[in-house]
């Protein structure tokens, strides 16, 4: 894992800091999101108790740790049905889920298009390296083609997952892209992402330094560039689709909001109650029934 990382921590900042160290390897693209989260928390105008961040397994997982907001420590591939959990049971919470592209695409893959098509209210950070980094490397769902790993040694054979065409596949409402190494960018992606109502999904192009010595920050500082910069309007599910093939092609990476639209969510649509469930009383429910034994 390299060696621990020393945080300087400025005082003024305190409130949203609790540890001084923290044990990515040096350089990881996952500095990039905390500092991006925690500045679009910040500018979003959210206390602590506001914010649940859940997190998956792996090096993505451990970013709430290294926060003062409420944390979740899920399954692999589970960190999303948690996150619509916690959101049903309380709304008045900004609910996100930091996710690696082999816990959302390999073992979380339903869970993450069926939160998608339901518009469950929480917010998904995809920390795309393309490989699973915790341990050691190997081939993961977003892996290039012909990557070498200790899992495919002769290269792998596999097409990479579309993230972003799968998002729109499953009627997210609410798709984006950005990349680590443009903090500035990715605050802005994900404030939009905390302010849109329903399932907002941000994926993020985050190298890993240990492990892939292809999609560096230098391979996508050439090959990314900003859909707002261009005439592109992000209302048209065909025009996403259409940028989202670039992808695919590996030359160009675009960044922004490739997709938005309002349409009510999951909470909106079960939960019949004007207030949180968690503040509301419960009267006349009896439950034994489900407890009794024949």
């Amino acid at each position: 894992m390299g060696k621990v990382y020393k945080v300087n921590i400025d005082e003024t900042k305190a409130k949203h800091h609790t540890q001084d160290e923290i044990n990515w390897c040096a350089g990881c693209g996952n500095f990039g999101i905390w500092g991006a989260l925690q500045k679009a928390l910040q500018q979003a105008g959210k206390e602590p108790h506001e914010v649940v961040l859940v997190g998956d397994i792996g090096c993505s997982g451990k970013l709430p740790y290294w926060t003062e907001y409420n944390g979740f420590a899920s399954l692999h591939g589970r960190a999303i049905p948690v996150a619509e959990g916690i959101k049903l049971a309380n709304s008045g919470l900004t609910v996100m889920v930091f996710i690696g592209d082999g816990g959302a695409l390999n073992e979380g893959l339903q869970h993450f298009v069926h939160a998608a098509r339901r518009n469950a209210d929480i917010n998904v950070i995809l920390h795309n390296n393309q490989l699973y980094g915790l341990t050691k490397g190997q081939t993961s769902p977003t892996s290039e083609q012909g990557f070498e790993s200790s899992t495919t040694p002769r290269g792998s054979y596999e097409i990479p997952l579309n993230p972003i065409a799968i998002a729109l596949t499953a009627n997210a409402s609410f798709v984006a892209s950005s990349f680590s190494g443009n903090v500035g960018h990715l605050t802005d992606m994900i404030g939009k992402a905390i302010a849109h109502p329903g399932f907002s999904y941000v994926d993020v192009y985050q190298p890993c330094v240990t492990y892939n010595y292809i999609n560096t920050y230098q391979y996508y500082a050439q090959r990314t560039y900003k859909l707002e910069d261009t005439e592109y309007s992000p209302n048209r599910k065909a025009n996403a689709w259409l940028k989202s093939q670039e992808i695919d092609v590996g030359e160009k990476y675009p960044l922004g909001v490739f997709y938005e639209d309002r349409k009510p969510t999951l909470n909106q649509e079960v939960v019949y109650s004007d207030r949180p469930l968690v503040e509301t009383e419960m009267k006349g429910v009896d439950v034994s029934e489900a407890f009794s034994r024949e």
